[in-house]
């Protein structure tokens, strides 16, 4: 396992709500979600949401999860 983990070893899930928002997530971090008008606006906010929540386990010194996400066609 990669010593830090980093916001490319995630998956992130991407969907549109019926109101026609936009909301990116990572799966395997709990709260690091982001919901924005625009497509590319969750995206960059999600990146945002990763640095602050990276940051958090940083200083309390962990280790962020590992990626147990699973992207299955069905």
């Amino acid at each position: 396992m990669p010593r830090s983990m980093g916001f490319e070893n995630y998956k992130i899930v991407l969907y549109r709500q019926d109101d026609g928002s936009w909301v990116a997530e990572i799966p395997s971090l709990p709260g690091c979600y982001a919901l924005m008008p625009i497509r590319e606006e969750a995206l960059a906010e999600l990146a945002e949401v990763f640095g602050m929540i990276s940051e958090e386990y940083r200083e309390k010194g962990l280790s962020l999860p590992a990626d147990t996400t699973e992207i299955v066609h069905a």
